[in-house]
């Protein structure tokens, strides 16, 4: 199975490719799609449509595995990100992709099973759990690690993802 896991964000979306054959799982490939605040929005979110679309198409993953919006403070910088997000999530169903939202909490909690864990603490289980040289970086392509990993461990363990769809 191939999943392709986001952290979404306008200003920085974290990705990342995981495959899984048998017990082993690896990193095919891990990043940031990067928009420069000079731009105008329209602008920013094509980009990170376009780059999704790029990984889409050049991986041919099974999954797209997406963090859900959580933010309990700045209402401005959670519709930014709602919108990257929305993108996103465009870009997957245009390739008939099923999608599985995780929430923070559940991501926290499938790879270090604490739900309130840190960032060190999730960077070094993923950095584990994924047999890593370093912890994952920048932190953005890490979350995105974490949220592919959690929806393979999920897979494995026979738990799927509770809004699951094509």
């Amino acid at each position: 199975m191939r999943v392709l896991g986001v952290d979404p964000g306008l200003a920085t979306t974290g990705y990342a490719v995981l495959e899984a054959r048998g017990d082993r799982i690896r990193v095919l490939e891990a990043g940031v799609i990067r928009t420069s605040p000079e731009d105008p929005l329209p602008e920013r979110l094509r980009t990170i449509y376009e780059d999704a679309r790029r990984l889409i198409r050049d991986h041919r993953p099974d999954v797209l595995a997406v963090e859900e919006v959580f933010f309990n403070q700045n209402v401005t910088t959670a519709m930014s990100v709602s919108q990257a997000r929305g993108v996103v999530l465009l870009a997957g169903a245009l390739s008939g992709l099923p999608c599985a939202p995780y929430t923070p909490l559940e991501v926290k909690r499938q790879i270090t099973g604490y739900g309130r864990a840190r960032k060190p603490q999730m960077q070094a289980m993923v950095q584990r759990l994924l047999r890593l040289n370093d912890r994952p970086k920048p932190d953005d392509a890490a979350d995105a690690l974490a949220v592919a990993l959690c929806h393979l461990l999920r897979e494995r363990s026979g738990l799927r993802a509770y809004a699951m769809r094509k």
